[in-house]
């Protein structure tokens, strides 16, 4: 009896807990944010420009500067100030962290893709990337035929993972290795440890530009992939990701976006002071103009 009045509690808990679980699924977002006063905002430690961290617990970047617009114009919209917890996410756990709603919008260096979608959803496109890969300057690789018998390193959780794998079966004998991080990723290429780091040019530039002798890496071959890149929030909150939205087409409305995109792409930025020096791409422009979320799978039919 003690056993079968022990289950009927954990069965009665278990309830309680899925319908609490569907009670806040259905408020959605926003109401999360009103009933708070806060919203969890998913930054990276390494994807420089789009979101890092310069120490201390504080975090800047294109994408990390362009979510605290959005989360300003939250605010207006819901009537109240809103506090923004900084949440780092690496490229592994991101996704989860948003499905179960300790991230509310992940605004980090997320590429927008099919298989994803599965699991998140996808804010309008706000920067399209090149996928290539980055090795030191010495080292006589130009692209990925150049990869037999090297090492390649990739970050752990990315899209690339799959792409070289993809480029792996293509008859070129190369292993893999995964970093942590991209910082560590980097660290890897820096010390010998690989031979190539295949990630989004933004990321290689930032890291090169952090580096204390950018001179000795260089980014080769042409782009690997071409790829959307997103904020992430959760799947069915169709009136958050409007509100998302509808700021974001704010801020290229009135030209913020542009400014912010060359604050951090063509201006000296922490925390070496450098420049990455890359010029808005027709692509983003294009996403800009016509905004969407599209998947990558969908700028490869082009």
């Amino acid at each position: 009896m003690k056993r079968f009045l022990t289950g009927i509690v954990a069965a009665g808990l278990a309830a309680g807990f899925m319908a609490n679980a569907a009670v806040a699924q259905q408020s959605g977002t926003l109401d999360k944010i009103k009933a708070s006063g806060q919203i969890s905002l998913g930054v990276r430690d390494s994807s420089i420009p789009l979101s890092y961290t310069v120490g201390n617990g504080k975090y800047v970047g294109f994408h990390t500067e362009m979510a605290e617009r959005i989360v300003d114009d939250l605010s207006k919209l819901i009537g109240k100030p809103i506090k923004i917890v900084y949440t780092p996410m690496t490229s592994a756990n991101r996704m989860p962290l948003v499905e179960n709603g300790t991230v509310d919008l992940g605004c980090g260096s997320a590429t927008n893709t099919v298989a994803r979608k599965k699991e998140v959803a996808f804010a309008n496109t706000t920067y399209v990337e090149e996928m290539r890969m980055a090795v030191k300057a010495n080292s006589g690789i130009n692209g990925i035929p150049d990869l037999n018998g090297k090492k390649v390193v990739t970050t752990t959780g990315t899209n690339e993972v799959q792409t070289v794998r993809k480029d792996q079966a293509k008859n070129i004998d190369f292993h893999i290795v995964y970093g942590k991080d991209h910082a560590d990723s980097f660290l890897m290429l820096a010390t010998g440890r690989a031979d190539a780091f295949v990630m989004d040019q933004s990321i290689l530039a930032g890291n090169i530009a952090s580096s204390k002798n950018p001179g000795d890496f260089k980014i080769v071959g042409p782009a690997i992939e071409i790829e959307p890149i997103a904020c992430m929030l959760r799947k069915n909150d169709t009136a958050f990701q409007k509100a998302v939205n509808d700021s974001i087409a704010r801020q290229i409305a009135d030209g913020s976006l542009a400014k912010l995109y060359d604050k951090w792409f063509m201006q000296p930025i922490p925390p070496n002071g450098r420049s990455l020096n890359m010029p808005l791409s027709d692509a983003t422009k294009e996403a800009w103009a016509l905004p969407n979320d599209k998947s990558m799978e969908d700028y490869s039919k082009k």
